[in-house]
């Protein structure tokens, strides 16, 4: 049978690594999200720069000052929606990619929390009499704290999900906002 060292080292050493693989999953998810983001940007740019260039000619091209209103109106509809999209598209990376992160972190902690209670189960049976007060203390402050992490990690879903619903009513009234503006300007 192991001494209490020995199984305290040997959950260390476990710890550490699952504390390097979380690192490391969590590093990969990251910067997977970043990579989406900036691909997206990279294409809005590039999108954006073409568009600029023909709608430039196209104003350019305008006969008179009626002409060149018109079209003004006309091409600030699409790159309002083209924003709305763009606005959706982000919000729908980073949502996925915080999804992933929690999902990831939830598993880490509900093993971690499982691999503790395991290591005090057995260091606790070799626990001399007299100590089971001590003992009792301990397991309940390792309940506490495990309650304590649940609570926060509920608020923080919440919190999470409050962001992201805000978001979404905010793209929304964007829309209809650019929607109603495009309506009127059709009428005049």
């Amino acid at each position: 049978m192991s001494t209490t060292a020995e199984q305290f080292s040997a959950a260390a050493k476990a710890n550490f690594e699952t504390s390097l693989a979380l690192y490391t999953d969590l590093t990969t998810k990251t910067l997977a999200g970043i990579e989406k983001l900036i691909e997206l940007n990279l294409s809005a740019g590039k999108a954006s720069l073409q568009e600029s260039a023909a709608t430039t000619q196209k104003l350019f091209a305008a006969k008179d000052p009626q002409e060149f209103f018109s079209l003004s109106a006309a091409l600030a509809q699409p790159n309002t929606e083209k924003a709305v999209a763009y606005g959706r598209h982000f919000a729908s990376i980073t949502s996925s990619t915080q999804a992933e992160l929690t999902k990831v972190a939830e598993a880490q902690a509900a093993e971690t929390r499982r691999k503790v209670v395991e290591f005090v189960d057995q260091a606790t049976k070799n626990v001399p009499p007299g100590a089971e007060g001590a003992v009792a203390f301990f397991k309940s402050a390792i309940g506490s704290a495990n309650a304590s992490y649940e609570q926060l990690a509920k608020n923080t879903k919440q919190a999470v999900e409050t962001i992201e619903s805000n978001v979404n009513n905010a793209v929304d009234q964007l829309s209809q906002a650019a929607a109603k503006g495009t309506a009127q300007s059709s009428k005049k």
